[in-house]
This record gives C-alpha cells, structure tokens and sequence, in this order.
C-alpha cells in the first residue's frame, strides 16, 4: 500500500529523453548535497507546541480565569443546578415512610455531588482534556492517537507532527502500559468495541438532549399550580409543550452570546436555591447537618433494604447534566471551571438540599412538591419566573452539547452528511444542526406528552446520565495506564471507589426500566444503528477506493495520451480517499476525454484532535514529473475545527500550492533535471550543458517556479471546476441477506433522504462537475 508521502520506485530503464540528466549526473554539483525532504515533512513541521495539558494557555491571566468562570455559570451548570426541581419527588416517589429516611437520603446526595461531579470530575476527568476540549470523543481521540486503534487506514507519519496532536508524556514507561497498548492494537474485537462504546456513549449523550428539556421545563412549569388551583396537569403539559417549541425554534438564531446572558440568571438562581436553603436550616431542623455522617446511609438500607437500592434511580438525577462539566470544557477553561463549581455551584446544591432535607423532617406529606412548597410566600412568584427561565437555560446546555457531538461523529465517519452551520465567529464550538434540532423538538414534545409526569422522565433520564458517566470511567482508566502512567494502586482506588459507586447506580436504574427506563435505551438503539450503518458502509468505500486506486504510472499514461485535450482552468477532484488517486478518476477521464491545464486531488481528513492550526492543515504532493501540473492534496481538520467556506478555500488551496511548488523545487534531491528542462525548453540539448555550478543552478530553478506559478495563475483565471463524485453504492453479487439490507436498503435510504456531499461542502452549483459511479461492495 503506498502512502501520500511515498516517491515512486526508481526505474532501471532509461528512455532516450532521459539521457541528457543522466550525463549531468555525473558532474560535481555542490546542491546535490542537500538532503531530500518530502514535502509533506516540511509543511507539518512549521509549528511549535503550544499548550500544556491543562488546556489553559501559559499566558492566561487571572481577569481571564475569573470572567470565563463566570460566563461557564451560563453554559456548563444548567442541568445540574436545576436538579433540585424535582430529585425529591423522584427519591420519595412512594411517599417518606420514616423521618430518618430524609437523613440517609440526604447523605447519599452530599457524598454522590462530592464524589462524582467534585472530585471525579472536577478535579480528575477535566485533566484527561484533548487540548482544552472535553466529552467522549476527547477520550477517544486520546486513546487513538496514542494507540492505533483507528479502523480507517488513513495515518500518516506527518500527522503526528501536527502540534495540536503531540502527547505530553511521563518519562517513566511502566510494562502494564504498553502491554495495553499492543493488546488495544493488534486486538480488532478492541477496535470495533472502542467505537462501539463511544457511538453509544454519544447516543446517550442524545438522548439527554431529548429528555433534559422535558423533565425540565415540565417541573419548573409545574409550580405554578402552587398558586393557582385552576391549573389542571393538561393544562401544564400544554404549556411545556408551548416553551419546548419555542425553545427549539429560537436555535438557530446561535448561542453566541450564551455565556453572558444566561450566566446572571443562573447565577441568581444558585443565590436564590442557596438562600432560601439556609432559611429553612435553620426555620425546621438545623440537625439534619448530621448527614454528614455516612452511617446514616447505612441505616438507610437496614430500614429500607431493597426499597433504597431503588431509590437510588432517584438520587442519581442530582448529578444529572454532570457530563456537561467535561463536554462543554472547549468553550472555558479546566482551572475557570473548577473555580465556578468550588465557589458557587457545589455550596449551593449542598445548600439547596439540606434546606429542602430540614423542610421535609417537618413536612413529610409535601415531599411530591418539596421544592415550591419549601419557598417562603414572598419570594414564591420571582423565584418561579427564575425557575422556568433557568430550566429553559438547563434545556439550552444540553441541546447545544448534542450539536457538537453530531459535528463531532460526522468527522469520524460515524454520522450522515447533516448541515453544521457556525453561529459564532467569537466561539469556533458552537454550531447549530436543523435537522437534528427538529428531531430533538420532535422527541421532547412526544416524550412530554407521552409520560406527563417528571417522576416518569426521571427514571428515563437516570439511565442516560449513568451510562454516559460508567463510560468515561472506562475510557479514562485506558487513559490512565497509557497516557498518565498513573500508579497502579491509584487506578485500582479509582475503580473500587468511583467505579463501584457508578455500576450501584447503574443497576439501581435498570430496575425501572420498565417505567420509562426503556426510553434512552431505545433512543440510542435508533441512533447506534444510524451510526453503525453509515460508518460501517463508509469504511467499505474507502477499503474499495483503496483497494482499486490508480497507480501514479497509469495517471502519466492518461495525461501523456495524445487523445486527450488538456483545457486552459484548475480543476479540483474530491475524494475521501487519502492515499493515491481514486477509481473516480479513470472512470471520469472514460467518459470525457479532456483534462484541465491543472489538477489537483484534494481529500478532506479528520485527525483525532479536536484542531489543526490553519497554518498546518494544507499536506501537498506534486504527481511526477512536474509537467504533468497534477497535484494531490490532504486538508486536515480536527473534530471541532469550522470547514472553510468554499471562497476561502479556494484561496487558501492556491496560496499553499505555490508555497509548495517553490518549497518542491529548492527540496528537489535531483535538481540536474530543472537545467535540462529549461535549456531544451530553449531549443537545445541538455547534452551541450557543461557548467553546472550553484549560481546556474538557482537561476534556471527560479525560471522554473516562475513559469510554474505563472502556469497555475493563468488556470486560476480561467477558472475553477469543482469534480464531486457521487458514488452509489450496491452490495456485490453474492451477498448475504444482512449485507444487502444494510448497503441496499438501509444506507441507500439514509442517502437518499440526506444532504449531498455538494451541499455539505458547500460548492457553487454554477462551478460543479458531478461524476457518477457505482461501487459495488
């Protein structure tokens, strides 16, 4: 298999053209010992490594640490800080059977947020970031740079020296490490579960899209039946429904400025949920601070036995939204995260929960409504507008969190062509997917109507958040023997405390999978097989473009045929395929026999890095010899870096491809054969050259980049052609039923009722070429 940055084998045969060079070879040259660079080294080397591990720039300030702090109290703690909505009624869904009861509970809740979203989190995931940017997929693109375990053979050497993509890596290797890693390598069934996990890590992730805003919005709507017994349950279905689709209309106006206009009015709610917290501590029971002591979750399971492993389903939506900590890293910073969650969110959950655990000591029977029942009368109504507000902000964390992780599987190949269209110039990461936004409405106002009641929603939503946060744990114990090194007895803890906490819940909401727990189960179900279908017939086109590429020679052969016209413009031919020509070609130049005075063969590529500097994103090679004007090229992109828009590239492509042309010749590791190309353009044989020294030498290279740039100038003035190939793709003859069902059905109806790859790129219809070919797989 040849790779982009191979030279074409030297021949033994010698044609008569060849001649001239081969008797200059022979002469002294001073250049000749320069040493020859591959292009591709050259333009992946250029820049340094910018970031520590941290992903927090070395300069960053304290002013800067603070305001992004503040502005994360708006994006990141939406979901988590509107918990105490509805997390008692869903503990004490069947009513408190004894007082103490609330102490044990309130005891799970203090150790659950201090143990999962502090010190899990906060203090260790948000370490595993790749380069400031956090979720599933940081995971996963960690693991796969260190480890080959990628199931597309697209690596090339050059990009390992992208800077983004560098490891900063212990000194001491331990065995156990590299052990995992050739085991993770050499293993396929480790590969196909790796990308199994993170697809179904993301469709979880999905799915909390679809519930948060309902389990939201419909409890924070809820309240206003407190004050006004005219309002039937209908009634305030109705009205969620009403703000749910006004919620998911209002998207694609962007979130542009979501950090400082949300970020008050969280920040007034956590003041709010904080303070009337510490009024009803001291108005009921100031005593039940002795939940601190963890005996009293043990009692709690002596009373209750199996009655409190299920309400552990309950327990767990304290720390639903938790993920966004991690996922929404890209936007701020790790230390202006920790900052916000030390400072403000934890004291005032841990505030807001023993003021509801005092008022329910003496109010047992109010516990379906704790948290608007707890609320002194004077504030009942402000604090009821804060909360539909701050429940619509919850709903607008997670929503936005799903876009970036649908532009983040459409990278991997893992998701159908969808429009990803940048709301923000200012913030890079935040994107907006019409089709997935009318899915999640769609869902939300269905998943609404359909269970009506948050207890119902909660116990969907539980499994959702507890699977997303079992597989981090996963992925971030790989990360820790690879990557850290981490000390094999801190791995070990880390599993027996976190890990053991983690898979209690987890069984705790399976048990109500009957009652709404089948809802993100099946929604992932859904999307899985969405993604598998697409990423498993994506990886068979590539394998056959690889499998079927044209050789460098045939292409020479093409173009050199005096049947064909080269025509005065620059063409550019798309492929996914980074190695080689595609078929698409010969099947082109089949059907129409004439080529552009320039050509190049551009492949668009995703690394796992979440960025490639613009600087770094353009690998060039010329296809021999240079007359030939055809040219291949690798644009690099990172999961979350924004597509150029096709005029910028345009300009970009021309301004790299003569960086590269003079780059190309001054790194020639032959340069005889620019002499004997100039002097025969001039009517003379390359024979009749005697002197050759350097002055000579540079001279005629710098007519010949001239009269190369000038070349591909004049094609750019005549105009550019864009060549997609639309390829339809048929399961081969002989095929199993599966097969067939998968590729001829399945993955055909995605295409059919999906975006083009014209429109996902963004081409001018005007200066499109499409080239139609069937694959058969």
């Amino acid at each position: 298999m040849s790779s982009i940055t191979e030279h074409e084998e030297p021949t033994t045969n010698i044609s008569e053209e060849e001649k001239p060079q081969e008797k200059l070879k022979g002469r002294k040259l001073s250049s000749t010992k320069l040493r020859r660079y591959d292009s591709l080294d050259i333009e992946s080397g250029k820049l340094g490594f910018p970031y520590n591990r941290g992903g927090v720039a070395k300069s960053e300030e304290w002013a800067v640490v603070l305001q992004l702090a503040f502005q994360s109290l708006g994006v990141v703690y939406g979901d988590i800080g509107t918990s105490p909505l509805y997390v008692c009624a869903s503990i004490f869904s069947d009513g408190i059977k004894d007082k103490d009861d609330i102490l044990g509970v309130l005891s799970l809740i203090f150790y659950t947020i201090t143990l999962i979203p502090l010190i899990k989190y906060v203090f260790i995931v948000l370490r595993a970031n790749d380069h400031g940017d956090g979720g599933t997929f940081a995971l996963y693109s960690l693991i796969c740079r260190y480890a080959k375990v990628g199931l597309i053979p697209s690596q090339e050497v050059e990009d390992q020296n992208v800077s983004t993509f560098q490891l900063e890596l212990p000194n001491n290797r331990l065995r156990i490490a590299s052990k995992l890693q050739s085991k993770l390598e050499n293993s396929n069934f480790a590969k196909y579960f790796l990308l199994f996990a993170t697809m179904l890590g993301t469709s979880m992730v999905i799915g909390d899209g679809v519930l948060a805003p309902s389990i939201s919005v419909l409890s924070a709507v809820g309240g206003i039946k407190e004050s006004a017994s005219c309002m039937t349950e209908d009634t305030i279905v109705w009205i969620s429904v009403v703000i749910l689709i006004f919620l998911f209309t209002v998207q694609r106006f962007g979130t542009d400025k979501v950090g400082y206009t949300f970020a008050p009015i969280l920040c007034v709610w956590f003041c709010f949920i904080a303070g009337i917290g510490i009024y009803n501590f001291f108005k009921y029971d100031p005593y039940v601070v002795k939940a601190i002591n963890p005996m009293h979750i043990i009692y709690y399971f002596k009373r209750n036995k199996k009655r409190a492993w299920i309400s552990l389903g309950g327990v767990v939506l304290c720390i639903t939204g938790t993920e966004a900590l991690f996922a929404d890293l890209g936007h701020f910073s790790v230390r202006s995260v920790q900052i916000s969650m030390c400072t403000l969110t934890y004291p005032a959950l841990i505030l807001a929960y023993m003021g509801q655990a005092s008022f329910l000591r003496k109010n047992e029977l109010l516990v379906a409504d704790t948290f608007y029942k707890s609320i002194p009368e004077p504030l009942y109504w402000p604090m009821f507008v804060v909360a539909v507000f701050a429940s619509v902000i919850a709903s607008q964390a997670m929503i936005s969190g799903t876009f970036s992780i649908i532009q983040q599987s459409l990278s991997l190949g893992c998701f159908p062509h969808v429009k990803i269209v940048h709301t923000s110039a200012k913030y890079p990461g935040q994107v907006y997917v019409p089709e997935i936004n009318y899915f999640l409405m769609l869902a939300s106002v269905c998943v609404t109507l359909g269970f009506r009641t948050t207890v119902k929603i909660g116990n969907a939503y539980g499994i959702a958040v507890v699977f997303v946060m079992t597989l981090t744990s996963a992925f971030l114990v790989l990360v820790m023997i690879m990557i850290w090194k981490t000390h094999i007895l801190v791995i070990i803890s880390y599993v027996l405390i976190i890990g053991t906490i983690e898979m209690v819940y987890l069984s705790a909401v399976l048990y109500k999978f009957d009652q709404g727990g089948y809802l993100p189960l099946a929604f992932a179900m859904i999307l899985m097989s969405i993604m598998y279908t697409w990423n498993n017939v994506y990886r068979k086109k590539y394998y056959f473009e690889l499998n079927n590429k044209i050789p460098h020679k045939k292409v020479k052969e093409i173009i050199k045929d005096t049947n064909f016209q080269r025509l005065p413009g620059l063409a550019v031919f798309y492929s996914e395929l980074v190695h080689g020509i595609p078929p698409i070609f010969k099947h082109y130049i089949e059907n129409v026999p004439a080529l552009h005075s320039v050509l190049i063969f551009v492949s668009f590529k995703f690394l796992p890095i979440s960025k490639v500097p613009i600087e770094e994103r353009f690998l060039l090679r010329r296809v021999q010899p240079k007359d030939l004007q055809v040219f291949r090229c690798v644009v690099r992109y990172g999961y979350k870096d924004v597509r150029i828009e096709q005029e910028t590239f345009e300009g970009l492509l021309s301004e790299k491809l003569k960086e590269f042309i003079r780059e190309d010749y001054y790194t020639d590791s032959d340069p005889t054969h620019i002499i004997v190309d100039e002097v025969e353009k001039e009517g003379e044989s390359g024979a009749d050259v005697i002197q050759c020294d350097d002055e000579h030498l540079s001279v005629e290279r710098e007519k010949a980049i001239e009269r190369d740039i000038e070349y591909l100038d004049k094609a750019l003035k005549a105009g550019v052609v864009h060549l997609v190939g639309e390829h339809e793709v048929a399961a081969a003859k002989g095929s199993n039923i599966g097969k067939r069902v998968l590729i001829d059905y399945a993955y055909n109806f995605l295409t059919k009722n999906l975006r083009q790859s014209n429109k996902v790129f963004d081409i001018p219809h005007k200066r499109m070429l499409k080239v139609g070919m069937t694959y058969e797989l």
